[in-house]
């Protein structure tokens, strides 16, 4: 069978225009028309809200598995048409998509032959190990017999998702297909790799006509009967696998998304749009959430990042930390299982540098794009070292830490060789090679560290918030390296912890903006520019005591303040632009920590403004659902926040936002050590007066708690308690 190829026209670009590596094209926005997405282990899939693929061009759609699309059409016509829409939603748990259709006016010579409204069309669409399973089910309403043609159109284009993205290749492998059965059609992909990837739908019943790219059944229902058919799209590497059926694997899928959230502690309140909120935030990050050989892993986000990324990874583990400690676990094993042992420029690797992403497309394999094993993050080795603390603080689990110890001192070791080669204190970034990421900070858009004149900031540079991570990395391998038996390399890096901590203020602090330099450049020259960064210094405590107010309050200005959230460039700063990716919008996770950050210094009540500000945002998105970020434009009465082109949704740490910001407000600490909860100063934000945690639990105790508003105060109140475990509230 011929490849399908797509031409492209050649665009000639203004000399002074240079797109970022690694761009995300965008001749259509993810938000023009509603999309669906389902996850499940490394296969994802992004429809339309009738459940096709592909109908339109230009868009993410497809069948995805390990970085390649393995299904690019799928689509469903009913006499040629396409049925008429009803309903469409992912259930609540995230297990399935469910679409209510109906058949449209069929119409012939100019007289209607078949009525609309006639025969009910329920689709239902499940995930399960590297298949999409499919139901669709036919229901008359009618009062004779009916008969009618559906057609099913599908394509296997076998793009890598880099390509999917953008990227142009000069070559591609070869594509075969055939059919196996009567059931049965096979597209085969050879790849440059040498790796054979197949694509096998299998309808059940066998359909009346079946050839490349297209299967027709003919169906007749009685007065009032049902009849069902069903399509399973398998993608396999290798050798195609043999697969369970429909209901098997729905069971299957619904069973794992239960158990993965079986452990985690429950939020209910009074204010029904935010428990629905909560709900969704929760089924996302258990549906993004891959089980490795070290534990569970979340990935990152659909449809561009559904794969490991060690940052977002470990954030995302933070900011569910409270409610699900097993999150926390499985990400520092697998990122020390993971981490750099060699230098390799091309990875843009040093020794026991933590991993910024994984990728297994063809692409990838080859080398076209760097990110099979790929390190350029410089904030992920200090995070790792941060979440370790976090973790055995609230689990007291010292066999892991043991475990992973050699990998701790490995990554404490790049911050002071390879992530501060010129021994000033400061870990600084640059790439090592052309490929990779320009800048390996969070906001890493090549436009996204400058100056207050706009100029671009030149490296190797030294971001506001890796200083905060890096001390806070400090303090905690100081607490667990005398919990393990290493007093020296504690006092070692607890010393280091308060010289970064003085140094940082001499030179990041600006006096003139108000709060702390974005960065200092290769000249140890200051970024003057107020951004959401110095927000990540409340939240690793590096910032000292003195400054948090003035921080807070230019976080909080109209500047800095949509409305809907802080903006990660304040508005009126040079390169500002509410519609970029790093330079002004709202990033969920984002606040969250800044929100933590805030409560750290007793600022609970700004904490609550940015709880108030993300639930706002959430009711306005399809499904609950806070996406990766939104515009920064102001908020003005009657409408939603804007959204961003291309981001994508669900977003692991976007989804875990809530639950991080819940935390912040009241005030919440979790110590294994003292075995004790405590709660500092707790407040609610204004659109709750109670909030029920339930199933809270520290090692083997747990305890059900009520929050209750009372005037200008907050009660606490213990529902139950099994096992010992102490509950303090701190006025």
């Amino acid at each position: 069978m011929t490849e399908t190829t797509f031409p492209q026209e050649p665009v000639e670009l203004a000399a002074d225009v240079k797109l970022p590596e690694h761009y995300i094209e965008a001749q259509t926005s993810l938000v023009e028309r509603v999309l669906r997405t389902l996850k499940q282990g490394d296969t994802f899939a992004v429809l339309d809200t009738y459940g096709d693929i592909g109908t339109f061009g230009g868009t993410p759609e497809g069948l995805f598995m390990r970085d390649t699309r393995y299904l690019s059409l799928f689509e469903m016509r009913f006499e040629g048409q396409r049925p008429l829409l009803l309903g469409s939603v992912i259930q609540n748990d995230n297990a399935a998509l469910t679409v209510d259709l109906t058949n449209p006016d069929i119409i012939v010579e100019d007289r209607t032959v078949f009525p609309r409204d006639i025969v009910s069309i329920d689709r239902t669409k499940v995930l399960w190990e590297g298949a999409c399973y499919e139901r669709i089910g036919f229901r008359s309403f009618d009062d004779r017999p009916r008969s009618f043609r559906v057609t099913i159109r599908f394509d296997a284009d076998f793009r890598d998702l880099f390509e999917v993205r953008g990227s142009h290749r000069d070559r591609r492998g070869t594509r075969t297909a055939r059919i196996v059965d009567p059931s049965t059609l096979e597209y085969v992909y050879t790849g440059l790799d040498g790796l054979r990837r197949h694509t096998r739908l299998i309808f059940d019943p066998p359909p009346q006509r079946l050839e490349a790219g297209r299967a027709e059944i003919e169906i007749t229902l009685g007065a009032r009967e049902r009849r069902a058919i069903f399509v399973v799209v398998c993608c396999d590497e290798g050798q195609a696998r043999r697969r369970p059926n429909f209901l098997t694997a729905f069971r299957a899928a619904r069973r794992e998304l239960r158990g993965m959230r079986a452990q985690a502690t429950r939020i209910e309140s009074d204010n029904s749009l935010f428990d629905e909120v909560l709900t969704r935030s929760l089924s996302d990050v258990s549906m993004l959430v891959s089980q490795t050989r070290e534990g569970p892993y979340p990935y990152a986000g659909v449809p561009w990042f559904s794969t490991v990324f060690g940052r977002d990874g470990i954030i995302t583990a933070m900011l569910m930390l409270w409610l699900d400690p097993g999150l926390a676990k499985g990400v520092l094993r697998y990122l020390a299982a993971h981490q750099a042992t060699t230098s390799d420029p091309a990875a843009d690797s040093q020794p026991g540098k933590i991993l910024h992403e994984r990728r297994f497309g063809e692409m990838a394999m080859l080398g076209e794009v760097p990110f099979r094993h790929y390190y350029g993050t410089v904030d992920a080795t200090p995070l790792f070292v941060m979440l370790a603390g976090m973790y055995f603080e609230r689990t007291g689990d010292r066999g892991t830490i043991e475990a992973i110890w050699p990998q701790i001192e490995a990554a404490l070791a790049w911050c002071d060789k390879y992530g501060d080669r010129d021994g000033d204190g400061f870990v600084e970034y640059f790439r090592e090679t052309p490929n990779g990421l320009a800048n390996q900070g969070w906001k890493d858009s090549q436009d996204s560290i400058f100056h207050a004149d706009g100029s671009l900031a030149t490296g190797p540079i030294a971001l506001c918030e890796v200083q905060g991570y890096v001390y806070a990395a400090k303090r905690a391998a100081a607490h667990l390296a005398a919990v393990v038996g290493h007093p020296a390399r504690a006092k070692r890096w607890a010393r280091q912890a308060d010289e970064l901590k003085r140094r940082f203020d001499e030179a990041f602090w600006c006096e003139e903006i108000g709060t702390f330099a974005l960065a200092l450049d290769g000249d140890k020259r200051p970024c003057r520019v107020r951004s959401s960064n110095a927000g990540h210094a409340l939240f690793t405590g590096i910032a000292e005591a003195s400054r948090a107010p003035g921080v807070a309050a230019a976080l909080l200005s109209p500047e800095g303040f949509s409305g809907w959230g802080i903006r990660t460039i304040a508005q009126g700063e040079s390169r500002y632009n509410p519609m970029s990716y790093h330079n002004g919008s709202v990033w969920p996770h984002d606040n969250a920590l800044v929100g933590l950050g805030f409560a750290r210094y007793g600022m609970k009540r700004e904490a609550a403004r940015v709880l108030d500000a993300m639930f706002q945002s959430a009711i306005y998105q399809d499904l609950r659902r806070l996406p990766e970020l939104y515009c920064g434009f102001i908020r003005k009465p009657y409408r939603g926040p804007t959204a961003y082109p291309v981001a994508c949704s669900p977003q692991a740490w976007a989804a875990a936002a809530p639950f991080g910001l819940i935390a912040a407000c009241l005030g919440l600490e979790l110590s294994a050590e003292r075995r004790e909860i405590r709660f500092t100063q707790p407040q609610l934000p204004n659109f709750l007066e109670a909030l029920m945690l339930r199933n809270l639990r520290l090692g083997g105790a747990r305890t059900d708690l009520l929050f209750r508003r009372e005037d200008d105060d907050v009660t606490l109140r213990i529902l139950s308690r099994e096992g010992e475990v102490g509950v303090v509230q701190v006025r």
